[in-house]
């Protein structure tokens, strides 16, 4: 993988057109989630969706992934395939995982929300990882370190007592939906590489009720908790700047 980017103002701004756009699709998408339509309804959705923005679906035919939008529920982590037998029920949570690109630039997001009545146990992870992710950033400006943002989104889960999840990570984006660096969930020992303005980054906490151990499915792409406990997802798309950092899925 080759070394970090830093995006001119040319690419600053289509990454911006490319975030406002599936900020959009997620919002949208997010709206047909309801008992009884099946994951596969929502992919086509979501590719129609995607498409009428001129844009790409960054995910279809990505290293063989067969959709246009990841759809994991309950306890799947990330990466579930959208199916035509798989239908959304009452008191799941659903992770919705997007992403497209836009005259060349890619933006990726993600969202876990709920259907209907759902566990208060349910409702609280959702909170807990988007709020870990807003911890997260508070260290995402010019001047830190990657892993500022690693420790605090995993501290932040890990001491109310969730399973981070240390399998996946967070990325680069650009022209590529992964580039350098890896953005870990977790804490870890070393720093990581210093953030400088024109960094874009795909933060993106993946946590889990019970442990953080995930077991890989036979089709190569869905993961799930080990244990069975319920996992959601939260993802943006963000630009370092010299002050606060810039959500552009948001």
């Amino acid at each position: 993988m080759p070394g970090v980017t830093i995006k001119s103002q040319r690419e600053i701004e289509l990454m911006r057109d490319a975030g406002k756009l599936l900020r959009d699709v997620h919002l949208q998408l997010g709206e047909k989630i309801a008992p009884g339509i099946s994951t596969l309804d929502l992919d086509r959705i979501g590719e129609e969706l995607i498409r009428k923005t001129n844009s790409i679906p960054s995910f279809l035919g990505y290293e063989g992934y067969p959709a246009s939008v990841c759809v994991s529920i309950n306890n799947e982590v990330v990466h579930g395939i959208p199916k035509a037998d798989r239908y959304i029920e009452e008191g799941d949570i659903v992770s919705l995982d997007i992403g497209l690109i836009h005259n060349g630039y890619q933006s990726d997001a993600a969202r876990t929300h709920a259907v209907g009545r759902i566990s208060k146990e349910a409702a609280a992870l959702i909170s807990v990882t988007e709020e870990s992710f807003f911890e997260g950033i508070k260290f995402a400006k010019a001047g830190n370190h990657l892993h500022d943002i690693s420790n605090a989104i995993g501290n932040y889960c890990i001491d109310r007592g969730y399973g981070v999840v240390y399998d996946l990570v967070g990325h680069g984006i650009g022209r590529e939906m992964h580039e350098a660096p890896q953005i870990p969930n977790f804490p870890q020992k070393r720093r990581g590489i210093l953030l400088c303005a024109g960094m874009t980054l795909a933060i993106e906490p993946m946590i889990n009720i019970g442990t953080g151990d995930v077991d890989f499915q036979d089709d190569g792409w869905g993961c799930l908790t080990a244990d069975g406990s319920l996992s959601a997802h939260y993802e943006n798309t963000i630009l370092i700047t010299d002050g606060e950092p810039e959500i552009l899925t948001l």
